[in-house]
């Protein structure tokens, strides 16, 4: 398998940088990474990538008068490493344009909805409020426009009359760390192709397979 650089950016635990990190331990992910920046210095996930013996850095959003101020730092903290790829798990800051340009077709996001639905935060309310019956995450390339990139790949969830917030985020997390590995693993393998806004993905892809929600015991 091909093996590419990749440079994850985190705010906070890193629950999706660890599963990235079980996918490389286990030969599936098609990356190393190499380094880990955050933009909080207490980001629980730098203390997952120290022990790891991954380089790690802070770029401290708040010591930044300007956005356009912090993404430099952030991208230059970035480029030390020489990245391929540059993976957004749990990165809770809004990047410019002119810093997305830089990383064009080389910056993933994974975000909590079945986008293009509830884009932003508060996701799994807003999926209640509604009262949608599938809920799920999206793997996705980043764009100027929030949450809108291009998307890889997405992973459905039912959403069950007794659920809540806690609950209905704890089922979408898991899928979360199924499909951002393989969506790494994708692009590390060259599988990955931008077409007038879409995703091609090189592979067979089964056609015969479907969630619906709800569903029922009826034994």
């Amino acid at each position: 398998m091909t093996t590419i650089d990749a440079v994850v950016l985190i705010s906070g635990r890193g629950s999706n940088l660890a599963a990235l990190l079980a996918a490389a331990d286990a030969g599936e992910l098609g990356a190393r990474i190499v380094g880990v920046i955050a933009n909080r210095p207490g980001a629980a996930g730098l203390q997952t990538a120290a022990a790891r013996g991954i380089a790690t850095d802070v770029v401290d959003h708040r010591r930044f008068a300007e956005r356009a101020l912090f993404d430099a730092a952030l991208a230059e903290a970035i480029d030390v490493f020489a990245p391929r790829l540059v993976i957004l798990a749990g990165f809770m800051r809004i990047l410019g344009e002119a810093f997305v340009e830089h990383y064009q077709g080389r910056l993933l996001n994974i975000h909590p909805s079945l986008l293009p639905a509830f884009p932003g935060l508060d996701t799994h309310r807003r999926a209640l409020d509604a009262g949608v019956r599938l809920h799920g995450c999206t793997v996705h390339f980043v764009t100027p426009t929030l949450d809108h990139g291009p998307v890889i790949i997405q992973a459905a969830v039912p959403v069950l009359d007794d659920d809540d917030e806690a609950t209905l985020a704890a089922r979408v997390l898991a899928q979360e760390h199924r499909i951002y590995p393989l969506a790494v693993r994708w692009f590390a393998e060259g599988r990955l192709r931008l077409d007038d806004g879409r995703v091609r993905l090189a592979a067979t892809q089964r056609g015969d397979s479907a969630l619906i929600a709800p569903a029922i015991d009826e034994r």
